[in-house]
């Protein structure tokens, strides 16, 4: 998978460069375009009722949409290691470590987040 990111990534470089688009690609705008992307995921599921949003529930349109979207938060991750200059595949590594330490199974297990009890 990590050759898998590298050659998106080269791939997404080059379409960028391409276009001259680097120029635009700073951190505070990627980070806007990434906030705008993953605000268009959610409004798939505004008005959506928990039983509606199940995987199983929706329609392929949906399903399509959410794919495009998803695709559109990564490709700006992506962007977003390339311009300011990070391995994003170490990085995620980084931080599941960090999440692992910071939500250990015997504390967590079940739970969706630390309560008074666990803290």
């Amino acid at each position: 998978m990590e050759n898998e990111i590298a050659d998106i990534a080269r791939r997404i470089k080059d379409f960028c460069a391409a276009r001259d688009w680097d120029k635009f690609h700073n951190p505070k705008n990627l980070s806007m375009a990434l906030a705008v992307e993953a605000a268009e995921l959610m409004e798939i599921f505004q008005w959506m009722t928990l039983e509606e949003a199940a995987a199983n529930n929706l329609s392929l349109s949906a399903k399509r949409r959410i794919q495009e979207e998803t695709a559109d938060v990564l490709i700006y991750a992506i962007r977003m290691s390339q311009v300011v200059g990070f391995d994003l595949t170490k990085a995620i590594e980084a931080k599941i470590d960090l999440n692992e330490r910071k939500y250990p199974v015997e504390k967590i297990k079940g739970k969706a987040g630390f309560d008074s009890e666990t803290d």
